[in-house]
């Protein structure tokens, strides 16, 4: 007999019936609304807490330079990648890699964009378990200011029985609740970190000048702070994956909706952060710490209440970053290892995945040297350059246009930022590690 080939027919089933199990493409009933808050989720995180700190490293006129031109750029780049979604007629790159694939070819794609895009992801998530713990222990501090203190490993821990719970929910779509709640309090913890600065008013003995006595210092922080800000605008990595859940037609195709979901998600983003970085670095001036809300003693209740949202919003952006992990693991699982699309398949890989952040955040508590180094060495190339890089390689615009000159400009920018943030990160990581006992 001879062995049978499975037919087009069943290839096609096989790919659709994995479409419709795997959480990025399972369902595609989005409305440009869920990309608004998708997209601010993504993108406004626990970066924003840090802007006022990175201002002073960078210094009023670069600070205000980097600010504006990362909202121009990434917006560009943003633009660029809900472009290309769809840029093959009757095809859609539901993933970041799949348009790196169609870029730069079946192999070379997934090698450069699959690394990066898992360094950002689970580089968010490691953070992210971070914050939330630290958050959670600083209103454990507030509203209990005589209780005996509690390691912060605990919270962390605490933190992640939460995404134990809901990195079970299916697909992208199933968690627009929580992404919701999450960008709502984004936009509540940003209010209420630069009103309360300005409230506290300009400190009587405030300072601009540098942070640190030498100017060996002053240059490694410009270099950390840079990495800060691309931390704060990198939300590309999730971009085509919120794009794959929004229903598509030749008719009305999905760039539409998507777009103004974004355009609505970058005022938010405009709302948040130059308000806090200006507000914070005007009242503090250098002596501000690398996260807002610390600075910010008084009062009680509502510094407390500004953490509890924060936990909120990273309880959601924890699970916006973790789902396209979920989806690629879980591919290759079924693709290349040949197991069954099971429940329990599920169960193994989403808890140990978990497992795994939780154990890193709790090893390796660097908060603020952690944001900018993830910020420069994996967000800048995933959101200020490649996708200019696979703009040039598909759409080939023409050599000198503005077009070829914009994306050049940014290429410039992103690699030059990628290089630079890292160095002044482990330093500061370096500095921070000095006076660090595991798992205190």
């Amino acid at each position: 007999m001879e062995p049978q080939n499975p037919g087009k027919e069943e290839v096609s089933k096989n790919v659709k019936d994995l479409d419709d199990w795997l959480p990025i493409t399972k369902s595609r009933s989005a409305k440009w609304w869920y990309s608004a808050f998708h997209n601010v989720t993504a993108m406004v995180g626990a970066g924003v807490l840090g802007l006022p700190y990175a201002m002073s490293q960078l210094g009023w006129g670069p600070g205000v330079a980097v600010m504006v031109l990362s909202w121009i750029i990434t917006l560009y780049t943003l633009w660029q990648m809900v472009e290309m979604h769809e840029i093959v007629p009757g095809k859609r790159f539901d993933r970041y890699h799949e348009l790196g694939q169609h870029a730069f070819g079946e192999k070379l794609g997934l090698w450069i964009v699959v690394p990066q895009q898992l360094m950002v992801e689970i580089g968010v998530n490691i953070v992210y378990m971070i914050t939330g713990g630290n958050s959670l222990k600083k209103i454990h501090d507030i509203s209990c200011p005589g209780c005996k203190s509690i390691k912060t490993t605990y919270f962390i821990m605490i933190f992640a029985s939460v995404q134990f719970v809901l990195s079970h929910l299916p697909s992208f779509n199933s968690i627009t609740g929580i992404s919701f709640a999450a960008a709502a309090m984004s936009l509540s913890y940003s209010t209420i970190a630069w009103v309360a600065s300005a409230n506290k008013g300009v400190q009587p003995d405030v300072q601009y000048g540098p942070r640190a006595s030498t100017t060996t210092g002053s240059v490694f922080n410009f270099f950390s702070a840079l990495g800060d800000v691309a931390f704060a605008y990198a939300g590309h990595n999730v971009v085509l994956e919120i794009q794959a859940t929004i229903p598509s037609t030749p008719e009305k195709p999905s760039k539409k909706p998507m777009w103004k979901g974004v355009i609505v998600a970058y005022i938010v983003v405009a709302l948040c952060y130059f308000p806090v970085s200006m507000v914070g670095y005007k009242v503090f001036g250098k002596d501000v710490e690398d996260n807002i809300l610390i600075s910010l003693e008084k009062p009680r209740w509502l510094i407390a209440t500004a953490n509890m949202f924060v936990v909120i919003h990273v309880i959601g952006s924890y699970q916006i970053f973790a789902m396209p992990v979920f989806d690629m693991i879980e591919a290759f699982f079924i693709m290349k290892m040949n197991f069954k699309p099971t429940k329990f398949l599920r169960f193994l890989i989403r808890n140990g995945y978990v497992a795994l952040t939780m154990f890193l955040a709790i090893t390796f508590p660097f908060f603020g040297g952690l944001l900018s180094f993830f910020g420069g060495f994996a967000f800048a190339p995933t959101t200020y350059y490649l996708p200019c890089i696979m703009w040039l390689a598909i759409c080939k615009p023409k050599r000198f246009s503005l077009s070829w000159f914009t994306n050049w400009f940014c290429i410039i920018v992103g690699v030059t930022l990628m290089i630079l943030a890292p160095i002044g990160a482990l330093r500061q990581i370096v500095l921070q590690a000095k006076e660090y006992k595991f798992y205190s």
